[in-house]
């Protein structure tokens, strides 16, 4: 084992990479070279991408935990699930491509699972079961998931041609007819305020489906 790489050390830099160039360049071979170590160095801890993306999905999630940890437990589930997902979200935004580095990704700390324990025995509280509770934490974090990937993949994207999601562009292109479409267009809104809707519509979902 090469002296002084750690996992936290693969991690942090890991993290580094991934800001500055993004999911697609974050190799073990250009992690190595960041560390100034050869490659094979790096499979005492992590055998391939797919290990790496583990830890580094593992240690944004163990950031979540504690930052909820810190957060008075809510009135009820709504609340609980509503905080989890404004933290998720924040911690995706903090790094390029965050939100895309969770997908298909395993937890390798059994602390981080425990974090919801205690959300289970209050939601079991409110007639909620434990498959309940945890199909709840899956849809949240599926939504997370994807509204971040589609809002850090548009800011990209509008990076490199401001003109990509043009409204106007967008009308001209549909032509004759259309026009609930063009309307909803022109009241599209990103960010904290499409969040937040797109949020409440899920919790209402699950309030209904769930009965509570």
């Amino acid at each position: 084992m090469t002296k002084g790489i750690t996992r936290e050390r693969i991690v942090t830099a890991a993290l580094e990479l991934l800001d500055e160039k993004g999911m697609d360049a974050l190799t073990v071979r250009a992690l190595a070279a960041r560390l100034d170590v050869r490659a094979p160095a790096l499979y005492w801890h992590v055998r391939n991408k797919q290990e790496l993306l583990d830890e580094i999905a593992t240690e944004v999630m163990r950031r979540v935990a504690t930052t909820l940890a810190a957060i008075p437990p809510g009135a009820d589930w709504r609340d609980d699930l509503a905080a989890y997902a404004h933290v998720l979200r924040s911690e995706y935004l903090l790094h390029r491509d965050g939100a895309r580095i969770f997908s298909g990704t395993r937890i390798t700390d059994p602390a981080v699972v425990h974090m919801k324990e205690p959300w289970f025995e209050r939601w079991l509280a409110f007639g909620w079961k434990p498959a309940d509770a945890d199909d709840a934490v899956d849809v949240v974090t599926a939504f997370v998931v994807g509204f971040v990937i589609e809002e850090q993949e548009r800011r990209q994207a509008a990076e490199t041609d401001p003109t990509r999601f043009s409204v106007a562009e967008r009308e001209a292109w549909l032509g004759e007819g259309a026009s609930l479409v063009k309307e909803a267009a022109h009241v599209y809104d990103e960010g904290d305020q499409r969040f937040e809707r797109h949020l409440g519509i899920v919790l209402d979902g699950l309030a209904a489906r769930l009965g509570r």
